[in-house]
């Protein structure tokens, strides 16, 4: 009986799975690098707390979750993932990655008090 399905000539029948998927990883890591060049990640040193600030135009242009975090924190002034959780009605881990983004972001600050971490919006204003 003969296979009726279209075969990439490149992968013959003798091309083992192991050979594909060694290709395949090549490919990502290429990928990988590519990205990391453009976008280096930073470290938790270089991340810098309330840079930016958390106005009416900035909250109308982050994504519809971010926002519901970013106004919750807000109204709070200083929470925890698990307090906001409770406000959105999301997981409090959910919560924990948006809150952590917006950190990234520089929209909010993140204090540790003994093992609890408190997310506020306090803005560091230069001094003139």
């Amino acid at each position: 009986m003969r296979n009726t399905r279209n075969h990439d000539p490149r992968l013959t029948e003798s091309t083992s799975m192991k050979e594909r998927m060694e290709r395949i990883e090549r490919k990502i890591d290429v990928l990988v690098r590519g990205i990391g060049e453009k976008h280096p990640p930073k470290k938790v040193e270089e991340i810098k707390e309330f840079d930016k600030p958390l106005d009416i135009m900035t909250l109308l242009s982050l994504p519809d979750h971010l926002r519901k975090s970013a106004m919750v924190i807000i109204k709070m002034e200083d929470a925890m993932a698990e307090d906001v959780a409770k406000e959105t009605e999301r997981s409090r881990a959910i919560e924990s990655a948006y809150l952590n983004q917006l950190v990234r972001m520089g929209y909010l600050g993140r204090k540790r008090r003994g093992k609890r971490v408190y997310f506020s919006v306090e803005a560091k204003h230069p001094s003139a």
